[in-house]
């Protein structure tokens, strides 16, 4: 290639800026989290009963149970690993249906972020950002085992770090919201 003397040929197509639009100048210490790798950790589907739990009637819908877990791992002053531990298990009558595991982790680097808001930033920020992708992996692998696939409802992940805190303090457990209707 030759030898532009202006350097354009070196310039990224990410360096150009739309016509009409402002470059947004960036604080270098404002706090910052990115997310460097998102990755399977351990997926597991049993699907004891097939064939015979795929084809047979039902009079009700199977009853499902799902469990969330989020653990962090500080690997350096700003590397975090965060993984999401959802467990789902379907049951009909007493007949298990199926059983999923899946950990689904992010490596995520934070810079400038204050060390009194990590354990926050590292227990709901980032959780809320690896659900999709681990709600995703989890319909894929319940459908690909013949169910319908699993599509959990979103996660209040502030509220499961709040009643983590509490529990951790020794204080009771919040009881769920009374029925309005």
């Amino acid at each position: 290639m030759a030898d532009d003397s202006n350097g354009s040929a070196n310039k990224n197509a990410s360096d150009a800026i739309p016509a009409g639009a402002q470059q947004i100048p960036v604080d270098p210490n404002a706090p910052r989290m990115n997310v460097v790798a998102q990755y399977v950790k351990d997926l597991s589907f049993e699907n004891p009963e097939a064939p015979a739990a795929l084809t047979a009637p039902r009079s009700q819908p199977p009853r499902i149970t799902i469990g969330i877990n989020v653990t962090a791992n500080r690997l350096s002053s700003n590397d975090v690993e965060v993984a999401l531990k959802i467990e789902a298990n379907a049951k009909d009558d007493e007949r298990s249906l199926f059983a999923a595991e899946l950990v689904y982790a992010g490596l995520f680097r934070m810079s400038n972020v204050p060390e009194n808001q990590m354990t926050a930033l590292s227990m709901v920020e980032c959780p809320r950002l690896l659900f999709p992708f681990a709600r995703q992996v989890l319909a894929e692998a319940t459908r690909n085992g013949g169910f319908p696939p699993l599509m959990i409802d979103p996660v209040d992940f502030l509220a499961l770090f709040r009643e983590r805190q509490r529990r951790e303090q020794g204080m009771p457990a919040t009881p769920p919201p009374a029925n309005l209707s």
